[in-house]
């Protein structure tokens, strides 16, 4: 089964650097601008996250798809970090504390970064159980596509090294629960 992976394309939020998860931010013009300059592989079936960022890059790849949405594979919910950016955060001693414990920490009034994973990683196999027979488009976030990267995909690296830009992912092949890169996008 081939499977692709797309990081949504920018918002006003990426390009100041915030930290964006449940804030349903649409794309920014430069975002819009760069999906459509940008080629991207066919499928069968697109799987977006219910975000507007997410549904909008989907509706400009692939006016002609239906898009699948799955609730689960939606952003990490950053709590009160949510909206600003390391600039802003920098006094703050919980966010000092979160940096310190190399990202493991829960979020303060947010989401645990090991729930999100796994949240996403069911999610994710949820997805191609349905659709098993069918090539597969995932547009989704940069947190959604790094947890699945890392539960999955062959050689291993660490959640952290499989950081994308926006815009652009991976094509790869997915079987017996291995997920291995054929290209970048």
């Amino acid at each position: 089964m081939i499977i692709n992976f797309i990081r949504h394309g920018k918002t006003d939020g990426n390009l100041e650097k915030r930290y964006i998860g449940r804030t349903d931010e649409p794309l920014c013009a430069e975002g819009i601008e760069d999906i459509r300059r940008n080629k991207y592989p066919s499928c069968d079936i697109v799987i977006s996250s219910p975000m507007k960022r997410c549904i909008q890059t989907a509706d400009i790849i692939y006016p002609d798809k239906k898009i699948i949405i799955f609730d689960d594979l939606r952003e990490c919910d950053f709590g009160d970090f949510e909206g600003k950016n390391y600039v802003e955060l920098s006094d703050n001693p919980d966010y000092q504390k979160w940096i310190d414990s190399n990202g493991t920490d829960t979020f303060p009034n947010g989401e645990n970064p090991y729930d999100f994973r796994k949240r996403c990683t069911e999610t994710f196999l949820k997805a191609v159980r349905i659709y098993s027979d069918k090539n597969l488009t995932f547009v989704v976030h940069g947190g959604t596509i790094m947890s699945v990267m890392e539960k999955f995909a062959v050689p291993k690296r660490d959640y952290y090294g499989w950081q994308v830009k926006n815009g652009h992912g991976f094509v790869s092949v997915y079987s017996e629960e291995k997920i291995a890169v054929q290209e970048e996008i």
